[in-house]
């Protein structure tokens, strides 16, 4: 007899051997008792409830009525707590451990089994490595339920087929520039699980941007090695950028896309077919992390830095982590690749679970811009004014040249008109009257208002040396378009942004002026390019401040023309500029490992949060018992934006070996204030971006 394997309270597996034997009694109510099911008349349900103390399946009685419909994955409406509540039906038993009688189930909502027990399990998997729920996991996992969707009659499958014909050649195509490239997509295509970080190349080819037609490649190996693919993306227009490169490399109907703006009833149908396995490829934004691909052979995440792919809602899983629990689990290959470099892919690639896969220094050199940092000392000696303008004279002169020949991109750090204001005067950071929140300028003729309360701050005075006049501290990207406008006259201006981002623009002569991430790919490639105020990146408070400011630039740079002009204002000395000089984003990100592991900084650590109301988080702080090498930092107190109450934040820090035993103390924590009714809620992060 085949053992099947239950979740016990701890959230350890466990045989059905060790579960008592014998009749499975019924709960009685008013209606009577129903009859059980002939066969496996035991649900184990795992209930829709945030508090962490019942975060375990629950057994419960399956009536014959129900027997045919009651699937593992279904989903199921059970009594729990004296109130009726969703859940999914993990799997049917014999036997119970239960001493009492089980309630049965209401209703089973729908017989699809959405809940595949590969998900399953990296739900459970996820909500322990991030101290979290299985039920807050699911409720990222699986989309809700469109009935008119489910009852659409569904397409005839046809047989899988290995792809064939002109589409699937064979050719290594972009990945001809990479000494790995080749052993990679063999492996893939032998149906092996290769894993590895992928530093693609810069600069445009004649169908566009390189890296979409690398990634399908390698999905197309992966699809003749029998398995299928998921690629996760940081937002719609990547997405979009990849869904065109498969729809050239893949047979129609091969793939699909799944992000937010679908709409519910058109993303649960493409959802619905790729847990039928219809569809074998996904394409799609970190909601796709839990896609259920069959037979799984590749997962791709591009540009893992962004902090796009960093979950918002409990219990904030980052899709690289995830991606990588699932690569691990499910024998996937798995591929990390960018322009530049995390600390985190780095240290897989350090530890051997990952490979590398880099161009080797020629084909380096013949893609990359020419990069020209405005503050090195030859520069300064030419211009003296340099070092205090905003756009020097080396930044004119290379918009006036990149004019010529085609489009020219601006990076701004900053959206809006003047984000930040200071003092005239003593230069100290203007701040409202009311709430102490920054003050901001939203156009030429509006009035300061403040970003917190959005008050008008009519008239404001300064509260170190009273004066009653304001400069801008930071320029956003519409005064910068607003300015260069009037510069260049003759030449439209185009601004992407929060506000509307631009997808691509045309090879014409025109100034686009764009904040990181939003920058619209150009046709044939920008002729130049200006990075604007890098001082304002790297100066923030942030740990992560000069990778991120390098992964900003370098995604900026890879838009250019092979070899074009790419100012950057930076001094040159900085690390973060000399790997752009060089396009070396590895050394880069290796000794912002070494300096992080010195330091005992994530990802050399892992590291937990805890916010809330002092009060809460001392009292969390007391009842946890961490595990011996905790090192507990704080608390310390958070800005309070918006008048709100005064929250706390403490960090506790372990060695890498201690992270699972950290995130399970926490849990149990958590779990014990949600037992008591605790009425203030600690919010727990494991290794969250913002650890400064």
């Amino acid at each position: 007899m085949t053992h099947t394997s239950l979740p016990a309270d701890d959230g350890a597996l466990l045989p059905l051997d060790a579960v008592r034997r014998g009749p499975v009694p019924a709960a009685r109510s008013a209606r009577g008792v129903p009859e059980p099911a002939a066969t496996l008349p035991v649900a184990r349900v795992v209930v829709d409830t945030p508090l962490p103390h019942l975060d375990r399946p629950f057994d419960y009685l399956v009536p014959a009525s129900m027997d045919a419909e009651a699937v593992p994955g279904a989903r199921v409406r059970v009594r729990f707590a004296g109130k009726l509540v969703d859940g999914f039906l993990l799997e049917r038993a014999e036997n119970t451990e239960h001493e009492g009688g089980l309630a049965r189930l209401e209703r089973v909502v729908s017989p699809e089994p959405v809940l595949t027990p590969e998900i399953a399990l990296l739900a459970r998997i996820v909500a322990d490595r991030y101290a979290g729920t299985m039920a807050d996991v699911l409720r990222l996992a699986v989309p809700p339920r469109h009935a008119r969707v489910e009852a659409e009659p569904q397409p005839q499958r046809e047989p899988a087929e290995k792809p064939s014909g002109e589409k699937t050649g064979g050719d290594l195509g972009p990945w001809a520039g990479y000494p790995e490239g080749a052993a990679f997509l063999t492996a893939l295509a032998q149906g092996r699980s290769p894993r590895a970080v992928w530093s693609a190349l810069p600069g445009t080819g004649r169908d566009g941007l390189e890296w979409p037609r690398a990634v399908a490649v390698a999905v197309r190996e992966t699809l003749r090695g029998d398995r299928g693919a998921l690629v996760v993306l940081p937002d719609g227009k990547d997405v979009a950028l990849a869904d065109a490169a498969l729809g050239a490399v893949l047979d129609p109907g091969t793939h699909v896309a799944l992000t937010s703006d679908l709409g519910p009833a058109e993303r649960y149908r493409r959802w619905l077919r790729v847990r039928r396995g219809h569809v074998r490829v996904v394409v799609g934004t970190r909601a796709a992390v839990f896609a259920p691909v069959r037979d799984l052979g590749l997962v791709v995440i591009w540009d893992d830095g962004d902090d796009l792919h960093a979950e918002r809602l409990a219990p904030y899983p980052h899709a690289r982590e995830v991606l990588a629990l699932r690569a691990h689990h499910g024998r996937a290959g798995l591929l990390i690749g960018g322009h530049a470099r995390t600390a985190e892919a780095t240290r897989l690639v350090a530890t051997g679970w990952a490979g590398a896969i880099v161009a080797d220094r020629e084909t380096i050199r013949a893609r990359a811009p020419r990069v020209r940092p405005a503050g090195d000392d030859a520069e300064l000696a030419r211009d003296e004014a340099a070092r205090a303008a905003r756009l020097p004279s080396l930044a004119w002169r290379a918009l006036r040249a990149g004019l010529e020949t085609g489009p020219v991109l601006i990076q701004v750090p900053r959206r809006g008109y003047l984000p930040g204001l200071a003092c005239q005067s003593c230069r100290t950071t203007a701040r409202c009257g009311h709430c102490g929140g920054p003050l901001a300028l939203r156009g030429g003729h509006a009035m300061p208002y403040c970003r917190w309360c959005g008050r008008i701050a009519g008239q404001w005075r300064c509260q170190s040396c009273g004066a009653a006049r304001m400069r801008a501290q930071v320029v956003g990207a519409r005064r910068t378009a607003e300015e260069l406008g009037r510069a260049f006259p003759s030449v439209p201006v185009r601004t992407s942004g929060r506000d509307g981002v631009l997808a691509a623009v045309g090879d014409a002569r025109a100034l686009v002026v764009a904040t990181p991430g939003a920058e619209p790919v150009a046709e044939g490639g920008y002729a130049a390019a200006v990075l604007l105020d890098g001082w304002a990146m790297l100066g923030r408070p942030d740990l992560r401040a000069a990778e991120e400011t390098l992964r900003r630039w370098m995604n900026a740079a890879a838009l250019l023309r092979p070899r074009a002009e790419l100012v950057v204002l930076a001094d040159s000395s900085v690390p973060a500029v000399q790997a752009l000089l060089r396009w070396d984003p590895a050394t880069h990100a290796e000794r912002e490992l070494a300096d992080r592991t010195e330091l005992r900084f994530p990802p050399a650590v892992r590291i937990a949060t805890l916010t809330g109301s002092p009060g809460a988080v001392r009292e969390m702080l007391g009842d946890v018992e961490l595990p011996g090498q905790a090192q507990v930092l704080g608390p310390v107190p958070l800005d309070a934006p918006r008048g709100d109450q005064v929250r706390e934040r403490a960090m506790v820090r372990v060695p890498q070996a201690a992270g699972a035993a950290l995130s399970a103390a926490l849990k149990g924590a958590a779990g014990v204030r949600s037992a008591r009714k605790s009425p203030e809620v600690v919010r727990v992060c494991i290794d969250p971006l913002d650890v400064i």
